[in-house]
């Protein structure tokens, strides 16, 4: 979803939002550093750090553009909304130590230590990504409220559908928790990898197939 608003219905930047670009970038630059944190032994382990990265830049990637959409139309002044901010940061910042934590294993554990490690990672991982989606269903929410007149009347719904959609995913991907999604594997890659995966495609597939319901323009 994406808001391109009239000029003159621009609205100043609240310095929240200016802290949340820089620790989106932030956490971007810290993935990045992560690919050089250890030297690669094999082309193999090469191709699965830069997958990593991949995976993880995409899921910051569109956290980001979701919320500057909901951003540029929420009223900053709102006590709620900037508890949220804070919350919403704080888990953005805590992505790419997590994702690498499950990624990238200690030389010097066995086997079974990574595993265990690698499952505890991915756990907070999953509790991390279902905190993010549910934190932006409650912006998608406020924006919404048709007694707020934050929008008009026949664009609340877009909103709403975006808040249901964000609902069920994040819901969805906090069942993977379960240590059954861990234990389950498809191609040696637990289950609980694939299901990190939804939100995602939900988005990106979504704007493809059907791009007015991720996009909202003021009229």
């Amino acid at each position: 979803m994406s808001i391109q608003p009239l000029p003159g219905e621009r609205r100043p930047r609240p310095r929240i939002e200016t802290l949340a670009d820089l620790v989106f970038g932030l956490s971007l630059s810290i993935g990045a550093i992560g690919l050089i944190a250890s030297s690669p032994t094999s082309q193999a382990e090469i191709n699965s750090h830069i997958f990593a990265f991949g995976f993880t830049f995409v899921v910051l990637i569109t956290a980001w553009i979701i919320y500057t959409t909901y951003m540029s139309v929420l009223p900053g002044e709102l006590r709620a909304v900037t508890f949220l901010n804070v919350a919403l940061l704080l888990l953005v910042a805590l992505i790419p130590y997590l994702l690498n934590s499950v990624e990238l294993a200690s030389p010097s554990l066995n086997p079974s230590e990574a595993s265990a490690i690698g499952a505890y990672a991915s756990t907070l991982f999953t509790l991390d990504l279902s905190g993010i989606l549910l934190i932006l269903a409650a912006f998608a929410h406020v924006i919404s409220l048709e007694e707020k007149k934050i929008v008009a009347p026949e664009l609340a719904q877009l909103f709403r559908n975006g808040r249901n959609r964000m609902t069920i995913l994040s819901l969805v991907t906090l069942i993977s928790v379960a240590p059954q999604f861990w234990e389950w594997t498809l191609f040696g890659v637990p289950a609980r990898l694939y299901i990190w995966y939804l939100p995602l495609i939900s988005y990106w597939v979504g704007r493809v197939v059907r791009p007015q319901s991720r996009t909202y323009r003021v009229s």
